[in-house]
């Protein structure tokens, strides 16, 4: 249907998609659960709070499954040197969701002050802790992974933990995880009411603020880092080879898109208004709107982030030519053809059951609606 290299760059933006759309849609139960100990101040507001994204939050787990899938099967190399470079990271958020299934199941079984608040806290951690380490993690992206491979394309990491943890990475830690809380709180906002949903907005705006921030100072930084460039001649069609390029560094490369393609300004245009405008939607009480324009920040900073690095999906700093691209890290011509026809056929049947879900399921979450369904509700 497609040729090998517009397939690349079809899967270069589906990636994308699956991306935007797990910090949309499992990012704003992430966001309630950051918010949950702060917003929620006895336990009957706190299981109000848990009942907002109690029915909801294992369907949205699915873009994060369909996304590192996807990762896998149309970026191998990335995948495998990603996987491994970020392997304790990683971890780190593996253990966190851990608490989320157990967290939203067992919190509510046992009537017990301190069992409660235990659980509690362990939902905080579930959603507050991914999102921080995925924006360590798109920083060192930004700033180059130290891995190189052997002449038979085995990748070996020469960085450690603690080196992830540089001030540029923690600065898009903070935009990620202020992003997500943003997200969560406007739609906490949305399906609350009273004290609690006044709280809600309360961390919602304060979220944004922190975010439009750091999202600013993310940008002006980005133009004085080393960022990377190719050199030699692409051919976007051949077959995957990381090896078969040159690579230079220099400031401001990462910026460069951006003169080549003016239109692209719109994306962080984009990221800073969504915010702003969700916090004036918020000052409104139009919470729905707010929402919206909540999703659409998500999806001009998560945008920048790629468009600003195009064609490179995971720089190297210790080896420059062994830098993974849209063009070279990608699997057979077959792969990504089978990849997109299953896609068209189920990433719209996951669309229209998860809308289908959200419209059942509508509506305010109230402390009389969980006492009514006291062995239903969580």
């Amino acid at each position: 249907m497609f040729d090998y290299s517009t397939l690349k760059i079809i899967w270069w933006l589906l990636i994308g998609v699956l991306l935007i759309g797990f910090a949309i849609m499992d990012g704003h139960d992430m966001g309630v659960g950051t918010l949950l100990p702060f917003v929620g101040r006895s336990d009957m507001e706190r299981r109000v709070i848990i009942n907002t994204v109690g029915p909801h939050w294992e369907g949205n787990q699915v873009w994060f499954i369909t996304g590192g899938g996807a990762l896998f099967a149309a970026w191998p190399l990335v995948y495998a040197a990603a996987f491994s470079g970020f392997y304790w990271a990683m971890l780190v958020v593996l253990w966190a969701l851990f608490f989320r299934p157990v967290g939203f199941d067992y919190r509510s079984k046992i009537h017990n002050a301190s069992w409660r608040s235990a659980w509690d806290w362990g939902l905080f951690v579930g959603g507050a802790v991914p999102p921080l380490i995925f924006g360590v993690a798109f920083g060192n992206l930004l700033l180059g992974v130290p891995f190189q491979f052997d002449t038979y394309l085995v990748s070996t990491y020469s960085g450690s933990f603690w080196q992830l943890l540089n001030p540029f990475a923690l600065l898009a830690g903070v935009l990620s995880s202020a992003m997500i809380t943003m997200h969560g709180g406007v739609y906490l906002a949305h399906r609350t009411e009273g004290v609690i949903q006044a709280r809600a907005i309360k961390g919602a705006m304060g979220a944004a603020l922190v975010m439009v921030l750091a999202f600013v100072a993310a940008g002006v930084w980005l133009q004085f880092l080393d960022g990377y460039r190719i050199t030699s001649i692409i051919n976007p069609g051949a077959l995957p080879d990381p090896m078969n390029k040159t690579v230079v560094r220099e400031a401001g490369a990462w910026m460069a898109n951006y003169g080549h393609q003016p239109l692209l300004w719109l994306l962080p245009v984009i990221g800073v208004l969504g915010a702003l405008l969700a916090v004036l939607q918020l000052r409104l009480r139009r919470t729905l709107t707010a929402f919206v324009c909540s999703a659409l920040a998500l999806l001009g900073v998560i945008g920048t982030a790629g468009a600003s690095m195009f064609p490179f999906i995971m720089p190297s700093s210790s080896m420059p030519g062994a830098s993974l691209t849209v063009w070279d890290s990608v699997s057979s011509h077959l792969t990504l053809g089978i990849m997109l026809g299953v896609t068209l056929i189920f990433m719209p049947l996951i669309v229209l059951y998860t809308s289908w879900a959200y419209r059942v399921m509508r509506g305010k979450v109230t402390a009389a609606y969980v006492k009514e369904n006291e062995h239903g509700a969580y």
